[in-house]
C-alpha cells in the first residue's frame, strides 16, 4: 500500500500533472494561433482594445452579474469557484507535495480556513448539482458533463476532508487517501478535454468573439459565390 502511495504521490502526480500543461498549452496555442489568422484576414483591422480589457476584467470579477439572473445560483456558482480554486493551491498538504515532486512551494492557508473552504466547495458543488437536476430548462440545456463535473470534483474534496478532520483507522485512511489522490489526479488528466479548458481559454474568450466578426474583405463575394446568389442586387 506505501508503495502504491508512493507511486500516486510521485509518478503519476508528475505523469498527470504534466499531461495537464501539455494538454492546456496546445489549446491555448490553437486559440491564439487562429485567433491570429483571423485577425490577419479581417477586413477591418480595428479592434476595441479598451472594452474587450474592461469586459474581461468584468468577467473575472462579475460582482455586478450576480444577481441579474438566477441569483441564487450565481452566488452558488461563484462561492464554488473560490473554493475549487483556493482549497488545492493553498492546502499546506499539497504544497508539500507540490515541494517533494516539483521542488515548488508557496504559503499555506490556516488550516481552519481551509477546511472552511473545502466544505464550502462540496456543499456548494452538491448544490450546483442538485439546481441543475431540478431545474428543467438547465437541465435540457446540460450536456453530460456537466452533470459528471460537479460529482467527479466532489470525490477529491470529500475524501480529502474525511483524512483529514475524522478518526479513520489506518487501513481506511489508506484507502480513502489513496481515492483522494487519484480523483485529483483523474481531473488533472480530464482537464484539457472537457469544458474545464475554459480556464486557460477564458481570457482570450471576448477576444475570440470580437475577431469572429471582423470577416475578410472578400466574405461576402464568397458567400454570395457559394449560395450561388453572385450578381444579384444587395
Amino acid at each position: 500500500m506505501e508503495n502504491l502511495q508512493g507511486f500516486f504521490r510521485g509518478p503519476l502526480f508528475r505523469l498527470s500533472f504534466a499531461l495537464m500543461i501539455l494538454g492546456l498549452m496546445r489549446i491555448l496555442f490553437l486559440t491564439v494561433f487562429e485567433a491570429f489568422r483571423a485577425y490577419i484576414k479581417a477586413g477591418d483591422k480595428q479592434l476595441p482594445w479598451k472594452d474587450i480589457i474592461l469586459r474581461t476584467i468584468n468577467w473575472f470579477l462579475p460582482f455586478n452579474r450576480l444577481f441579474r439572473r438566477k441569483p441564487l445560483y450565481s452566488v452558488i456558482s461563484f462561492i464554488f469557484h473560490i473554493g475549487l480554486i483556493l482549497t488545492p493551491l493553498f492546502l499546506f498538504a499539497h504544497i508539500q507535495l507540490w515541494r517533494g515532486s516539483l521542488g515548488i512551494g508557496w504559503p499555506a492557508l490556516p488550516r481552519s480556513l481551509a477546511d472552511i473552504l473545502t466544505l464550502t466547495a462540496i456543499f456548494s458543488a452538491a448544490a450546483l448539482l442538485i439546481g441543475r437536476t431540478l431545474d428543467k430548462t438547465a437541465r435540457v440545456l446540460s450536456r453530460k458533463q456537466d452533470f459528471i463535473w460537479p460529482a467527479v470534483i466532489l470525490i477529491p474534496f470529500i475524501t480529502g476532508y474525511l483524512c483529514s478532520n475524522t478518526g479513520l483507522g489506518a487501513k481506511t485512511y489508506q484507502y480513502v487517501m489513496l481515492i483522494h489522490i487519484f480523483s485529483a489526479e483523474v481531473i488533472f488528466i480530464m482537464i484539457p478535454f472537457t469544458k474545464i479548458a475554459h480556464c486557460i481559454l477564458f481570457p482570450l474568450s471576448i477576444l475570440v468573439s470580437n475577431l469572429g466578426w471582423k470577416f475578410p474583405a472578400d466574405a461576402g463575394e464568397r458567400t454570395a459565390v457559394s449560395l450561388k446568389k453572385e450578381g444579384l442586387p444587395v
